[in-house]
């Protein structure tokens, strides 16, 4: 059988892109079919198929391509083609392509990375906050849902995912989580003996017990809130990663309280070395738990996370962690409200334990896994101010 991988834009250093480079792995006859390419070689699919949106300006700009992209979705899949199956990497569009010509009656498996934010939940992207993307989502969302329905199936990363599309697209997703290489991550007590010469220098320059984020640097990671960590904690700061949101955080760096390091696009193996040197990993946005690279966290090290990170709830339950004392600067620590769980400026609890052990549940409105706007202003340990603080277990 000769099936097709579909997936929206390939870029590099992508969650996704590791998720279909894993099915890749498993399919590696099928070829791979994209809007554009901007990371040639990257998969290792040995065919990639573009559409005509790959020879315009328009793959510069993802906004200004969004109306394109539906209608280019129904009529990319080539005609003259049998394919016996379809298998959909989205997390925006890709899910509207439609099998056609020799492929019409294949079935189409869809893995949802998230139903677009921008779309679903622009109060937690802010690239959904103009008011063209608002009046455009409401002729979207119809047809969003009617193209998820057509699916033969739909598998996404995570219960918190699958929650949301349950609400967004009224559909059920097993959940398959997204392939992690962790035998090889812990197998090396220490990755900095593993660096090149010029990753090695890079790594020396770094502070010791600093606090890290490591993302793409665009506005829904909230990248400025690791910053803010480090200002409450009273350390030095670490941000590894790139994107368009770089410039504005190193405005946002200039003017904080502790040093701020930019270490730029880093290896999985500096990446890892990072991960061994940081006293706590920062992972603020709210997202979609997927191959999110706190999930390779070294065991026992501290982390603090949103209650709105995927399944964190799964490997993490909730430690106090001492503040930094080479500084006066201190966070605001206290038990929350409902759990009594140590906390960092949280006035009133939202989260409570639920009776598995290291799962958490949510009270009222917040159980749909979209946090209601007059809801994230409390500055509670499920908002903007409040996070738990967390480690593996």
């Amino acid at each position: 059988m000769t099936g097709l991988i579909v997936h929206e834009w390939i870029e590099a250093n992508g969650g996704a892109e590791k998720v279909v480079a894993g099915m890749v792995e498993a399919f590696p006859d099928a070829p791979v079919l994209a809007l554009w390419d901007d990371a040639p070689g990257t998969l290792g699919a040995q065919r990639v198929l573009q559409s005509w949106l790959a020879r315009t300006p328009l793959r510069r700009s993802k906004i200004a391509a969004v109306p394109w992209l539906p209608p280019t979705w129904r009529t990319v899949v080539p005609a003259d083609e049998p394919y016996d199956w379809l298998l959909v990497s989205s997390h925006l569009f890709a899910h509207h392509v439609r099998p056609r010509g020799l492929s019409a009656r294949a079935p189409k498996l869809i893995y949802a990375h998230t139903p677009a934010r921008y779309l679903w939940v622009p109060e937690l992207d802010r690239r959904g906050d103009s008011a063209a993307v608002r009046a455009a989502a409401a002729v979207l969302k119809p047809l969003d849902v009617r193209r998820a329905r057509e699916a033969t199936a739909v598998a996404c990363n995570s219960a918190f995912v699958a929650d949301r599309i349950a609400h967004t697209w009224g559909r059920s997703a097993e959940v398959i989580y997204p392939p992690v290489d962790i035998e090889t991550i812990s197998s090396v007590a220490d990755w900095a003996e593993h660096l090149d010469p010029t990753e090695a220098q890079l790594l020396a320059r770094m502070p010791r017990d600093f606090v890290l984020g490591a993302s793409r640097m665009v506005p829904y990671k909230r990248l400025e809130r690791v910053i803010r960590a480090g200002e409450l904690s009273g350390r030095p700061v670490v941000l590894a990663g790139g994107g368009p949101q770089e410039e504005w955080l190193r405005a946002v760096a200039a003017r904080a309280s502790v040093p701020v390091h930019f270490a730029g696009r880093v290896s999985d193996a500096l990446l890892y070395a990072l991960y061994q040197r940081a006293a706590v990993f920062i992972f603020p946005p709210w997202r979609t738990s997927g191959s999110c690279r706190w999930r390779r966290w070294p065991p026992g090290r501290r982390w603090s996370a949103t209650r709105w990170a995927g399944r964190a709830s799964r490997s993490l339950r909730p430690v106090s962690v001492q503040p930094s004392t080479s500084t006066t600067t201190r966070p605001s620590v206290r038990p929350c409200g409902k759990c009594s769980t140590p906390v960092i400026g949280c006035p009133r609890g939202l989260w409570r334990p639920s009776p598995g052990p290291g799962s958490w549940e949510t009270s009222g409105r917040l159980s749909r896994g979209i946090p209601p706007r007059e809801e994230r202003r409390l500055g509670c340990c499920a908002s903007r101010k409040g996070r738990r603080v967390v480690r593996v277990v």
